[in-house]
């Protein structure tokens, strides 16, 4: 039996490192874990442990490793790099990690003040023999030759260490579910997401001027991936249509985001307020078309739509629309456009907005309006944090510039498909335990529904609809009803894709859903396959080299 690595296949800066990591992982016992890259935001600093290694009954070591060769010269030392010879500092980087580590734990596990030492490796470097530091003893450094021998010379030196605890396999599990977990909020953790949703909120604002330089348009479309701020802008062209006076239909696709459009516009005064906010099929409901089980996809999928174009012509004149405007409208069948378009009073010239992400096509549908409109392309994440946004930034139609602000660390707890969602829970439930309040998280699925989802949707739609703004537990959902909408607080259980044609769409959805803090529960595997190499790399290992404020995993323990 060999120790565990974790992530299970991790990505390596350099072949020293990778040497060393499987090296430990071969010598050392079956209960003890050798973690890769870990990451520590500690006393403003974004840090990056290269291995840490948990050993029960013995201690715990940091280690920093070095390739190449390297030396000290000048009371410095120094590493050849491609560029020439350049300074480093292996010591007091590990040195520094220790501390991080000690941290970490004193403040989220309920381990503390493990026996632990730091380490620097230089697995290609011969040190001379008798070699000294004065900021390190011997026994700290190991060399090429010390690569066999490695995990020896790591006990031999946590065993000269004299203060701390020797940790128990226990103590070494509850470190790996604190460094592998969720990152937790600070105790203040209503007050900072208070502050991210001003944020946000002051961004997305910002867009207005998209719409003023829109104005003179009748006819557009507005395109853009998850977080660009389209339906703030969607609910913005609509206020401003009603305050011009204009009778305005305000529509989507999904119940989940027709019920939030819905809240949005409640307290507008009355001459802003849309005439219909709701579902396009929920229109028809209006002007009498019978109501259809949501098992029957041809009575809602082609019926329907053709019905209620018939039923808009008969309506009167003043019953029909100036203005409509579509939230998700890839979300929209070819065969829908004709009702859309007969709901205006003028079909030819009235006012048309479309909102518009061609990456979150989940239900397969391919349709767009038969006129002329005119394009805009939103090209700024705005609402979820760098962090996040660089996870799903790859499957996005376009490219983004990410200004949503530095968060914690998005987090991957690898499991079996069949397992996510019970991992999920777990996560889910810690969340909460750790303060999160149950308004601002929400645990999606991305094949079959969370059986609280299944219970709670048994009461009707509009009940279960109406449990997305209570207080008193998180929200249960599924990525195809959760498009448009977002929570602070994200657990997503990758159990499998019932179409494996739209995975790639459901998983960007289901990733870009977040705004502060995102865990993932999956197979590795099944989520490289879906999401490339660059969801696979952002989410299976944050990317070295990085710093925080491009977008890398550094976020650390807690919102900052």
């Amino acid at each position: 039996m060999t120790a565990r690595l974790l992530p299970a296949d991790p990505e390596f800066a350099t072949a020293s490192e990778r040497l060393l990591a499987t090296t430990l992982r071969d010598q050392l016992p079956d209960d003890a874990v050798v973690v890769c890259g870990q990451r520590f935001a500690y006393q403003g600093r974004d840090l990056e442990a290269d291995l840490v290694v948990a050993w029960p009954g013995v201690g715990v070591a940091v280690v920093e490793v070095k390739g190449g060769s390297v030396w000290r010269s000048d009371g410095q030392w120094w590493q050849e790099w491609s560029g020439g010879p350049r300074r480093v500092h292996p010591v007091d980087q590990a040195r520094r990690c220790r501390y991080a580590l000690r941290d970490v734990l004193r403040r989220h596990s309920r381990v503390s003040d493990l026996r632990a030492a730091h380490f620097a490796a230089f697995p290609t470097t011969d040190l001379p023999e008798g070699f000294t530091a004065p900021d390190a003893h011997r026994w700290m450094l190991l060399d090429r030759a010390d690569v066999a021998r490695a995990a020896d010379r790591i006990k031999d030196g946590l065993e000269r260490t004299p203060d701390g605890e020797v940790p128990t396999r226990e103590d070494v599990e509850a470190l790996v579910a604190c460094l592998t977990g969720p990152s937790v909020p600070p105790r203040e953790v209503l007050a900072t997401l208070r502050e991210r949703e001003a944020a946000c909120e002051l961004l997305t604002r910002e867009q207005a001027r998209v719409l003023d330089g829109l104005e003179a348009a009748s006819r557009v479309e507005v395109r853009g991936g998850a977080g660009t701020g389209k339906t703030w802008l969607a609910l913005e062209k609509a206020r401003r249509l009603g305050r011009s006076g204009q009778r305005v239909a305000l529509m989507c696709y999904s119940r989940g985001l027709a019920a939030s459009l819905e809240r949005e516009v409640a307290p507008w005064p009355r001459r802003e307020r849309p005439a219909y906010v709701g579902t396009f099929h929920g229109l028809a409901a209006r002007w009498g078309a019978p109501p259809g089980s949501d098992d029957d996809g041809d009575y809602w999928e082609r019926r329907l739509p053709e019905q209620m174009a018939s039923l808009a012509t008969a309506l009167p004149i003043a019953e029909r629309f100036d203005a409509v405007v579509v939230d998700e409208a890839q979300d929209f069948d070819a065969g829908w456009w004709p009702a859309v378009l007969a709901v205006l009073r003028s079909p030819q010239h009235g006012c048309l907005y479309v909102f518009t992400d061609d990456g979150q096509r989940v239900f397969g549908r391919r349709g767009r309006p038969a006129v002329d409109l005119v394009p805009f392309t939103l090209t700024e994440n705005l609402r979820n944090t760098q962090q996040i946004a660089q996870v799903f930034g790859s499957l996005a139609p376009a490219q983004m510039r990410y200004r949503g602000g530095d968060g914690p660390a998005v987090s991957f707890v690898p499991c079996a498909a069949g397992d996510a969602v019970a991992r999920a829970d777990e996560v889910a439930d810690g969340l909460l335990d750790d303060g999160w309040p149950a308004s601002s998280v929400a645990l999606l699925t991305t094949h079959h529904r969370h059986p609280v989802q299944v219970e709670r949707q048994a009461h009707g739609q509009d009940a279960y609809w109406a449990t997305f703004w209570e207080d008193d537990d998180l929200f249960y959902g599924h990525v195809l009803g959760f498009k448009g909408l977002e929570r602070p607080a994200v657990v997503l259980a990758v159990d499998g894709f019932r179409d494996p044609a739209r995975a790639r769409e459901m998983l960007y959805v289901g990733l870009s859903r977040a705004r502060d803090l995102l865990v993932v529960c999956g197979d590795p595997e099944q989520i490289r396959v879906v999401g490339g190499e660059g969801v696979a790399r952002r989410l299976l290992r944050p990317h070295p080299g990085e710093s925080a404020g491009q977008g890398s995993g550094a976020g650390g323990i807690g919102l900052s």
